[in-house]
């Protein structure tokens, strides 16, 4: 048990979801320099039930993908290489949502150059570790999670 409680606490510090928050510097101006600067902050993000996709999306992806899903979260400036618009998955697949790939992108299983690179984890060993030893519960916040971003598509 005391191993388990280890390996949550190291994925909750290492790969959790960020929700980055960018905040302003001094209000005072300083001769070097008159733009703001910005810091990031990263905070772990609350925990969600597995049944809510919405819930899910809004807790570990929006901060990145925008409440949306149009890739203009608070924190997708703060990326390397700007997020998904996850509302285009459809249109950018002939009209079809790739349901299968957006949950092996979710899962870590799918290269995805935002998804398990430092700047943002793969959210299956998060959902396995998340209070549970049965796989089944990761596999539903997975699948729920894809079903929400299949309504975030464009009509």
């Amino acid at each position: 048990m005391p191993r388990r409680m280890v390996y949550l606490a190291a994925v909750m510090l290492m790969g959790t979801p960020m929700a980055l928050l960018v905040e302003g510097a001094s209000s005072q101006p300083t001769a070097a320099a008159e733009t703001p600067q910005t810091q990031i902050t990263k905070t772990p993000a609350p925990y969600t039930p597995p049944a809510s996709g919405k819930d899910m999306y809004i807790a570990y992806c929006a901060s990145c993908h925008g409440k949306d899903g149009k890739g203009d979260g608070p924190a997708a400036s703060a990326m390397k290489s700007p997020p998904s618009d996850l509302t285009r998955l459809a249109a950018r697949n002939g009209g079809k949502f790739p349901e299968s790939h957006v949950a092996q992108t979710i899962k870590g299983d799918a290269a995805a150059p935002g998804h398990g690179s430092k700047e943002m984890p793969v959210w299956g060993p998060i959902f396995r570790a998340m209070g549970t030893i049965s796989d089944g519960v990761a596999q539903l916040r997975v699948r729920n999670l894809t079903q929400y971003i299949a309504t975030l598509q464009q009509r």
